[in-house]
């Protein structure tokens, strides 16, 4: 089954210049880097308690950039936020269908398991396991996550 592919509505200079359609984490006390873990307080980003939505984290002392999406299915996913492309460039959610695209020209596309399904994209992009704990969203930066963690997920 081929997924379908939809582009976002960008314009020509937000394309050029890589400029994200997802916003970046204003708040700072909501997410902490410990233990190869970026755990995020979702009563603190409530932008990520809506289905559809996705929030950037970047700064502090993450070893990368960090998509996270919170899907239209209402499962939370993260990826490295870096297309393969364009290595510099970041990645923002297509509303209405299960895939990230890059912000520039090219328009890579990767469905939710990283796999690239369009454009000049040369390889996956890099998921991270989550789970929920509580009011929590731990993704493993660095670690695989275990079935004894996985039963706390939901």
């Amino acid at each position: 089954m081929k997924m379908e592919v939809r582009f976002l509505k960008r314009g020509f200079f937000q394309r050029l210049f890589g400029i994200p359609a997802t916003p970046k984490s204003k708040q700072q006390a909501g997410w902490n880097v410990s233990s190869g873990m970026l755990i995020i307080d979702l009563n603190k980003t409530p932008e990520l308690q809506n289905a559809g939505n996705a929030m950037r984290f970047e700064g502090k002392n993450l070893p990368g950039r960090v998509l996270v999406i919170y899907g239209e299915d209402k499962q939370y996913r993260a990826f490295e936020n870096r297309c393969t492309h364009v290595g510099h460039r970041r990645l923002d959610p297509v509303p209405g269908t299960r895939t990230i695209q890059c912000c520039s020209v090219g328009k890579s596309t990767y469905g939710f398991d990283g796999n690239p399904i369009y454009g000049p994209a040369p390889k996956p992009i890099k998921t991270y396991p989550v789970q929920v704990k509580g009011n929590e969203l731990h993704v493993f930066l660095f670690e695989q996550l275990t079935e004894s963690r996985a039963s706390g997920s939901s």
